[in-house]
């Protein structure tokens, strides 16, 4: 893999001068005729293959995250219509397959990617640099993923030339099963799927860590002049505890992969010893939480940010959210052992990191709140991003909610290793992460292609989703009650007409996401170009933020390709007017989000 890499660089370097790429060239600054300078790009394929620039590489990061999302969409259907009737057409090798692929997926090459596509694009416009601190390890960090999850999916791929197949181990690669020989035969989990598995996902953890490096050196050290801490923006607040939670949790699983790798090659025992099986635990959930908060921090920061712009208001308590989310980052890494409970640990640690638990609930709490006020009284527009924003507080509290539940030592004993646990962290990466990167798509989708997408369409992929969403992981808290253990192909009679609601519940979901990746797709090559610098009417509450501001500079700088004078409806059902305070940049101050 290294000498592909380093094949792959010089063949780079042989084509393209990197050296020609400029801060100016490639940034967000906005100074004049800075940042539209595209002559100094090549064209085609190579462009792609070899550009700095941060708009650039988040347009990438996006366009995998999207490709993951699908991929793993598709597993978990075929997952669920095998659900359907209680014996497994699949058989359990499939089914185990793919529900590892599934979660590894989701969390590696779906979710912290797409929030680095969000965070690439857009932080280096709000606070004002040029472009990244390090474009090329930015640049890096993102062409690691493409081999990371061909390594990851590796098993789906040689199965059928009657190689190793995939791996059956969970997300959550458990020992002594992780370990083949050492419980079931290596077959029997994957073989070398796990071990390329294993490579991938320590590949995904190093970009992610120089991603992080990068976030941190450039928010500390490329802020505009007049970008303090006290006026930083909330979306780039979450994504710098966001970057810290990345620095101190990856480097520790990327730690524990390699012992595992160790164990199953090279004869080592760091986990084949007594209590290895207990240790490997703990070191993978002192990564495992931190996470989840890695995948809810700037989906909050997206919330924060968006829901005052069709609030017509500025984010109610500003300096709380932001104290809120610190707080999140440093109590995360106190609460690992709460998925722990059952492996008969001190009493009276597990009562400590109850407490714990329970206490990182407050700093959540706090920020539904000021959401919810913030609305309060506001002058609210119901376009799709700000629906996908109130969806993502309704289903972020019924996840939040379950969560407070499972975090009490008795009720999480009944519950644990249910589908009650598989509901609850569904309905905060897909009722929640996923909705917020939804509004965030939708919003800024006029930034990224100067194009508005069809507002009905994309309505109609809010209400399936917000409604499949409660159909399907509502099913699951239920079938949890019931006792039904999670991770299992077949099950008996009586959890029959609940799989049924969820399977019907994820074909809604499908079919939500099918309309929205059409929407996408259309709207970016054939929607309506904006004719305006404030297509969401930001500047008529006084809420546009400076993205925006560049935003209009750019249109002002480019030559206009259609020459076309029609209006384009906003999603709000209002058309975008280029006002007279928009046009004058004086009077546009472009207060950023407080």
């Amino acid at each position: 893999m290294g000498v592909f890499l380093v094949a792959v660089a010089t063949f780079l370097t042989r084509i393209e001068n990197w050296r020609s790429y400029t801060p100016v060239g490639g940034g967000g600054s906005l100074i004049e005729d800075s940042s539209y300078i595209d002559e100094e790009k090549p064209a085609g394929i190579v462009r792609w293959l070899t550009t700095v620039d941060h708009k650039d590489i988040g347009i990438l990061y996006g366009l995998f995250g999207t490709t993951a999302f699908v991929v793993a969409g598709l597993m978990v259907m075929v997952m669920r219509l095998d659900l359907i009737t209680a014996n497994s057409i699949l058989g359990t090798a499939m089914y185990n397959s793919l529900l590892t692929s599934h979660g590894i997926t989701m969390l590696f090459l779906f979710g912290t990617p797409i929030i680095a596509a969000f965070a690439n694009y857009l932080v280096p416009l709000i606070i004002g640099a040029d472009d990244m601190a390090f474009p090329r390890i930015n640049a890096i960090a993102f062409w690691l993923l493409p081999p990371a999850a061909l390594l990851i999916w590796a098993g789906f791929f040689a199965k059928p030339f009657g190689l190793f197949g995939p791996a059956q181990t969970a997300w959550t690669m458990y020992t002594p099963l992780s370990l083949g020989a050492a419980g079931p035969s290596a077959d029997a989990v994957g073989g070398s799927g796990v071990d390329l598995m294993l490579l991938g996902l320590h590949l995904s953890g190093v970009a992610a860590t120089m991603g992080a490096i990068n976030f941190i050196a450039t928010i500390f050290t490329h802020r505009g002049e007049e970008v303090s801490w006290a006026n930083l923006d909330i979306f780039s607040w979450t994504i710098l505890t966001q970057s810290g939670l990345i620095l101190f949790a990856f480097p520790l699983l990327g730690s524990a992969l390699l012992m595992l790798l160790a164990d199953r090659n090279f004869g080592t025992a760091f986990f084949l010893a007594e209590g290895g099986n207990i240790l490997w635990q703990h070191l993978f959930w002192f990564f495992g939480h931190p996470e989840v908060y890695i995948l809810i921090l700037p989906p909050m920061g997206i919330i924060s940010y968006i829901l005052p712009r069709f609030a017509g208001r500025k984010l109610f308590g500003f300096k709380f959210v932001v104290y809120s989310t610190l707080a999140i980052g440093v109590l995360s890494f106190g609460v690992w052992a709460h998925h722990m409970f059952a492996t008969g640990i001190d009493p009276r640690i597990r009562a400590s990191f109850m407490a714990v638990s329970m206490a990182i609930a407050i700093p959540s709490a706090v920020k539904t709140f000021n959401w919810i006020t913030t609305l309060w009284n506001g002058r609210v527009r119901l376009t799709t991003p700000m629906l996908f924003c109130i969806g993502f507080i309704s289903n972020f509290i019924i996840g939040g909610v379950t969560g407070v539940f499972l975090a009490s030592i008795p009720i999480d004993l009944v519950l644990h290793d249910t589908y009650y646990v598989v509901g609850h962290f569904h309905y905060i990466l897909m009722g929640a992460t996923a909705f917020a990167i939804f509004a965030g798509i939708y919003y800024w989708f006029p930034l990224v292609t100067n194009r508005m997408y069809q507002a009905s369409l994309a309505k109609a992929h809010f209400w399936l989703t917000m409604v499949a969403v409660n159909i399907t992981f509502f099913a699951m808290i239920l079938l949890g009650y019931g006792g039904m253990p999670r991770r299992y192909a077949t099950y008996l009679p009586q959890f029959a007409t609940l799989h049924q609601a969820a399977t019907f519940g994820a074909v809604l979901l499908l079919i939500g996401q099918i309309i929205w990746l059409y929407n996408m797709v259309s709207s970016w090559f054939e929607g309506k170009r904006v004719e305006s610098g404030d297509p969401w009417d930001l500047n008529q509450d006084n809420v546009r933020t400076v993205e925006w501001q560049w935003f209009k500079q750019k249109r002002d700088t480019q030559i206009a390709t259609d020459g076309g004078d029609e209006e384009v409806a906003t999603d709000g059902g209002e058309p975008a007017e280029e006002t007279e305070a928009v046009a004058d940049d004086a009077a546009a101050t472009d207060e950023r989000d407080n």
